[in-house]
């Protein structure tokens, strides 16, 4: 198993945890002094304490929603998935958006979001007048049917 260092740049920040062994993901804590109410439709950010180093280019950090936020309370993660690039030093903060009818309490301590490191593939960009052709083509959304 790899290991990425991680350093509390708050006093009371909760380092990142995975639940079981075979947890993909480590669980994001709030770092905050009090509660924070997420009203329905608005935006957060929610500082979680710690900034990451990442053993190198060939692997990043991914933000994601936790599962019971996001399917009980509409609570997920403002852009998706928040990405932490190797190079990252600072403090890792989560926007959440609440898209739920109610107002949410994010809770200090509060399990917020998990942390997952996945490989990347560092690419250059060739520019080319020409792309190889494939039996999709230029097929967009919903163009290999319902199935």
């Amino acid at each position: 198993m790899q290991s990425i260092k991680v350093k509390r740049v708050r006093e009371n920040a909760v380092l990142p945890k995975r639940a079981t062994e075979g947890a993909a993901g480590a669980d994001l804590y709030a770092c905050i002094d009090k509660p924070i109410t997420i009203e329905s439709g608005d935006l957060v950010m929610i500082p979680t304490g710690i900034a990451i180093e990442l053993p190198s280019p060939s692997v990043a950090g991914f933000v994601f929603a936790r599962s019971g936020l996001g399917i009980k309370y509409g609570i997920c993660p403002s852009n998706a998935v928040g990405v932490i690039d190797s190079d990252y030093r600072g403090e890792i903060c989560v926007g959440l958006t609440n898209h739920g009818k109610q107002p949410f309490v994010i809770e200090p301590q509060m399990r917020i979001a998990q942390l997952v490191i996945m490989p990347v593939v560092q690419f250059d960009v060739e520019e080319t007048q020409e792309l190889c052709d494939t039996k999709r083509g230029n097929g967009g959304f919903g163009s290999t049917g319902v199935k």
